[in-house]
């Protein structure tokens, strides 16, 4: 069984940065590809970033390029969110994912692993 534990979730202004984390714990994390989801209250759970099992490619949805980077450090079997210029449409509960398939995808539920998800609000 994985274990995902995000972390470092938070209020910011506009214009300001946080960087999430995501523990895994259980397998090893160069076992799966990894997402980062979030989702507000009465929507449904989107795709922000995901990067490969190796780390050498990486994909962001549209809302996000060029503001969020995904890295991973598999020796600390961790994930990370860096998220810049933050936007109050930002805001949202965010989830991190490990996914079982060959392939990196966007879809939910491609992902068979999910952490409790933490708490991003960004403010005007």
């Amino acid at each position: 069984q994985v274990q995902l534990v995000e972390s470092g979730g938070g209020w910011v202004q506009a214009g300001g940065s946080l960087r999430l984390s995501c523990a895994v714990s259980g397998r090893p994390l160069n076992s799966h590809h990894m997402g980062w989801f979030r989702q507000v209250s009465g929507k449904e759970r989107e795709f922000v970033a995901g990067v490969t099992s190796n780390g050498a490619n990486t994909r962001y949805s549209n809302s996000v390029t060029g503001r969020f980077t995904i890295s991973r450090d598999n020796g600390k079997n961790t994930v990370y969110l860096q998220m810049n210029s933050l936007k109050p449409e930002d805001t949202a509960v965010y989830y991190c994912a490990a996914s079982t398939t060959s392939f990196l995808l966007t879809s939910p539920l491609m992902y068979a692993y999910w952490g409790q998800g933490t708490q991003v609000t960004v403010s005007s």
